[in-house]
């Protein structure tokens, strides 16, 4: 039997907060795409990552009723977690492309594309204020990420996502795509404070790329 390891990723700087991830490292003990999203449903984790070879970086992620072909903070915490276990990792391979990746000082770094990224629309509201108000989910069909300056000449913005698949996740703690997805968008740096208490970092580079980074807590583990 594997170990399904969990971590949470985007902790704020007390070490709190953060996004609840689970990681199989030993991909090959799930071998098909029914059996993964028939155990990401059951663990009912935001996502859930299948790494099929650490040592090239190659994952499959899942939601509790969808593969996803990329997705920012599963990213964050395998890379994290791999490190831990000893696998240097300079990229993650995933079904949209490849995500260079490294580590810098507390931080854990992936660096990807906002065409990568689908489904997802973001809504800017006028007030923090109004996207705390904001009911879990609110009204309407298709992944909504909300948010509002909290400062804008600071780049600080306050967020919360709202899958609305119909499936068990009413609200992601933190999401990292979505971020990558705003920043693209804006076209400049932020720093987001998402759900109950995460801490995201996304950095416009050149051509197009978006470096996204945050802090990773171990969170245990127990047999799948």
């Amino acid at each position: 039997m594997t170990d399904l390891e969990m971590v949470r990723v985007f902790v704020r700087s007390d070490g709190t907060g953060g996004s609840p991830l689970g990681v199989v490292r030993d991909g090959a003990a799930v071998p098909g795409t029914q059996e993964r999203q028939e155990v990401a449903r059951r663990l009912g984790f935001s996502e859930t990552v299948f790494v099929d070879d650490a040592t090239r970086g190659e994952v499959d992620i899942y939601t509790p009723s969808v593969r996803l072909p990329f997705a920012g903070y599963p990213l964050i915490g395998t890379a994290w977690l791999l490190r831990e276990h000893g696998t240097t990792v300079d990229v993650l391979r995933t079904a949209a492309g490849d995500a260079a990746t490294w580590a810098d000082g507390e931080f854990t770094w992936v660096r990807g594309r906002p065409e990568w990224i689908s489904g997802k629309r973001t809504q800017r509201f006028p007030s923090v204020a109004e996207v705390e108000a904001l009911p879990a989910p609110p009204a309407g069909d298709g992944w909504l990420y909300a948010w509002a300056w909290e400062d804008e000449a600071a780049g600080t913005v306050r967020a919360r996502g709202f899958p609305r698949r119909g499936d068990a996740i009413v609200e992601d703690e933190a999401t990292g795509s979505a971020a990558m997805l705003l920043a693209g968008e804006l076209g400049r740096d932020l720093r987001i404070s998402q759900g109950e208490g995460s801490d995201i970092v996304a950095r416009v580079c050149d051509e197009g790329w978006i470096e996204l980074g945050g802090r990773v807590a171990a969170a245990g583990s127990r047999p799948l």
